[in-house]
């Protein structure tokens, strides 16, 4: 998808916008700046990426035409999923480039070595794309909030109803970081807990190879009937397709996506995807609300791109952070990021995402979670049309359990 200028609406984001940190002016006092740090250019430019920056931009435009009087800025930087890269765009977007709150920060090792940095200079940030459920436990910050999913929650409602539905022996393909590392994990968990036995799993270093031929190999003679890909983008795409030339899905072996996106179906075709089980916390065309929101931002899209539940998650969470931040008032939320979040966490959330839900107190944002299967080509009614809905969490039951996870800021 190229990058297309209806992304950048507004004079203060097409003149941020890629714009290295060190070019940043300092920052009107009466203004909240956004920065968002994403994949622009690496294996999750699709999932992240451009479309991140529109859903952000949706919401600072819907809250600006309510509130005229309070003034917002994005700025947007690539980290190109290097830790070292990302950390010093964070802390010199902090010291130099007048940011407040971070959002999208979408890779788990990023996150999670940004804590420190941010905690240091009181700031907030709001993570989507990073998927560790350690951000909310035993890594967890006051100053940060979790939206749209975590690998817990993926784990448990895709692998929990495989192995029920006979996917009794599985094999893990996993990128080597912290996020495969703990997608692998969570879901080896529940598969055991449901009654399921782990038969093998293969590990590659992230952004390394388009080649999975020699790990669906293995997959294919382990003996397992479910083959599960801890990885996304690109990188799943590639390992769907292989799948299919190997012949894997007509030997009986059903793939699950430990994290999937509309976006990685749309990109490798409904003939290639069909039959995926895979979950989703958001899909544009589940409710009139979530179709509401697909009008709306629609404008700021490519043709034939629908956001996926991180996407989803980069609007309906900067949304919320500026209700809080016009509750407070600018100028304390500019002083404490961790102020903003504790409101945050008052405040019930509602938007045409993910509907009614909350914010617990370890900073995991909570709403239900939807198991999808893909359509075969002949089922879809044209783009878009991508996903039959199998089952349903409720937000209880979707995330793992406030009690669960280690977090410092949870009391017994």
């Amino acid at each position: 998808m190229q990058i297309d200028r209806r992304f950048f609406i507004g004079s203060a984001l097409a003149a941020a916008a890629m714009m290295p940190a060190r070019f940043s002016r300092a920052q009107d006092a009466k203004t909240i700046r956004i920065g968002v740090i994403t994949d622009m250019s690496g294996v999750y430019r699709d999932v992240s990426g451009p479309t991140t920056v529109a859903s952000a931009q949706q919401a600072v435009d819907e809250f600006m035409a309510q509130n005229p009087d309070i003034k917002v800025e994005l700025v947007v930087a690539d980290h190109q999923n290097k830790p070292d890269v990302g950390l010093a765009i964070i802390r010199q977007w902090f010291d130099e480039g007048g940011v407040d709150m971070i959002e999208n920060v979408g890779n788990s090792a990023i996150a999670l070595g940004a804590r420190g940095i941010i905690e240091e200079k009181n700031k907030a940030a709001l993570i989507t794309t990073a998927g560790s459920s350690d951000l909310t436990g035993a890594s967890c910050s006051a100053n940060w909030v979790h939206w749209s999913w975590d690998s817990w929650c993926l784990a448990h409602s895709t692998a929990t109803s495989l192995v029920r539905a006979g996917g009794t022996k599985w094999f893990f393909i996993t990128a080597d970081y912290a996020f495969g590392h703990a997608a692998e994990a969570d879901a080896a968990k529940f598969v055991k807990a449901a009654g399921g036995e782990v038969l093998g799993a293969v590990r590659y270093p992230l952004g390394t190879t388009s080649d999975f031929s020699s790990f669906l190999v293995q997959a294919q003679s382990s003996g397992a009937n479910v083959v599960a890909f801890c990885n996304s983008g690109n990188e799943l795409v590639s390992c769907l397709k292989q799948a299919q030339e190997f012949g894997l899905e007509d030997s009986g072996m059903r793939m699950a996506a430990m994290v999937g996106y509309i976006t990685d179906v749309v990109a490798m075709g409904l003939q290639t995807g069909k039959g995926l089980s895979l979950t989703e916390t958001f899909y544009w065309d589940l409710n009139d609300r979530t179709r509401s929101f697909m009008n709306r931002i629609k404008p700021k899209l490519g043709a034939k791109v629908f956001p996926n539940m991180s996407q989803a998650g980069d609007y309906a969470c900067v949304l919320h952070y500026l209700k809080a931040v016009k509750q407070l008032g600018v100028a304390r939320a500019k002083a404490s990021g961790r102020e903003v979040v504790e409101l945050m966490k008052r405040m019930p959330t509602d938007d045409d995402c993910f509907g009614q839900g909350s914010i617990r107190a370890d900073g995991r944002k909570i709403h239900p979670a939807y198991l999808f299967e893909v359509k075969k080509p002949a089922d879809s009614k044209g783009p878009g049309d991508v996903y039959k809905l199998v089952s349903t969490l409720s937000a209880e039951e979707a995330f793992r359990p406030v009690g669960e996870g280690g977090c410092p800021l949870i009391r017994a």
